[in-house]
């Protein structure tokens, strides 16, 4: 029994993202991570686990939007806790954008 016309269109449940460059602006987000860790005494256990888990050694290789979805928290507090406001508008334009 046919309850009407189908549509058949397939759907990009994603279509939101479009102009957004989400993959890009995680990016920024790990080199600016990088640069803070580059610096002597920036770098604990966590960071530790981060680079090992960026790196694949827990599993598959996750892409950088994935991690930075994965420790929004973290990432917010090591910003905050150089006080990089320039990283923490990004980091916030990604969560609203992207996460």
């Amino acid at each position: 029994m046919s309850t009407g016309p189908c549509d058949c269109r397939k759907t990009d449940r994603y279509v939101s993202f479009s102009g957004i460059d989400c993959a890009g602006n995680a990016r920024r987000i790990i080199e600016t991570i990088d640069g803070h860790l580059a610096v002597p005494g920036r770098r604990d256990r966590f960071w530790e686990y981060f680079d090992r888990k960026r790196a694949g050694g827990s599993g598959p290789r996750p892409d950088d939007l994935f991690l930075v979805h994965s420790h929004l928290n973290q990432i917010r507090e090591y910003f905050e806790a150089w006080d990089d406001a320039a990283a923490l508008q990004l980091l916030d334009q990604v969560e609203q954008e992207c996460c």
